[in-house]
């Protein structure tokens, strides 16, 4: 028998641990000693001991067994651990630990970061775009318009960089009007026109019928004149 002390601590094996439960543990409602008693009882499940015994955990932790008991207690009081039953191969009755609502709050965890991180993103491209409007029209802009672009972005829910690309098209037919921008952005979304992207893919169509029908007007010279470009195909007269 190999007595190597290496040989020893390779063949316990090792246990992966989410670096996201490391970091994120006491947003959870965990403090120190439930993660140590956490990953004792994860380490126990992964060899094979699906309920362990309080001893066990009480010899792993060094302390007593009804210390352990509590310990476990505390985790199901948290809600990061649960005792399911269930049948076996042999179809017996068998108790084991699940660690399911603890996944569940990381998981939870994790989608509410991502959902702040995007938000944060949002406040900060709606700061961008009252500094990108005052400098396309060459002036502060007046509390009703700022009123205007909150809407946009936080009620109407449009992407900062598609209110950009609107202002650019109203910017391009000379035309400093929110009212103005508000229309063309109607007029995407009635088009499902969402990102920046399919906004180009139109531009460009929109710019193709356009030449058309210019060579069409030098074709016929009684043809009356079209705008140059004009999203709103006449939508912001009416």
């Amino acid at each position: 028998m190999n007595q190597d002390p290496l040989f020893e601590w390779i063949s316990a094996g090792t246990m992966a641990i989410p670096n996201y439960l490391l970091k994120h543990y006491k947003k959870i409602g965990l403090d120190n000693d439930d993660l140590v008693t956490l990953l004792q009882l994860l380490s126990l499940v992964e060899n094979g001991q699906r309920f362990p015994d309080s001893q066990l955990l009480a010899e792993r932790l060094d302390v007593s067994r009804e210390e352990a008991f509590k310990a476990i207690h505390q985790l199901m009081k948290k809600k990061v651990l649960t005792i399911e039953t269930r049948k076996d191969e042999e179809d017996k009755t068998i108790d084991e630990f699940s660690f399911d609502l603890l996944y569940e709050k990381l998981s939870a965890l994790l989608h509410q970061s991502i959902k702040k991180e995007e938000e944060q993103k949002e406040v900060l491209a709606s700061k961008n775009l009252y500094q990108l409007f005052e400098e396309e029209f060459g002036r502060s802009l007046s509390a009703m318009e700022i009123q205007t672009l909150n809407i946009w972005v936080e009620e109407d829910k449009y992407l900062p960089e598609l209110i950009e690309m609107a202002l650019k098209e109203a910017v391009l037919n000379q035309v400093y009007s929110l009212k103005y921008i508000d229309r063309i952005l109607l007029t995407w979304e009635k088009k499902n026109i969402r990102t920046r992207d399919q906004v180009e893919k139109e531009s460009k169509r929109f710019r193709k019928n356009q030449s058309n029908d210019v060579t069409k007007e030098k074709s016929d010279p009684d043809e009356k004149p079209v705008p140059m470009y004009n999203w709103l195909k006449d939508k912001f007269d009416n």
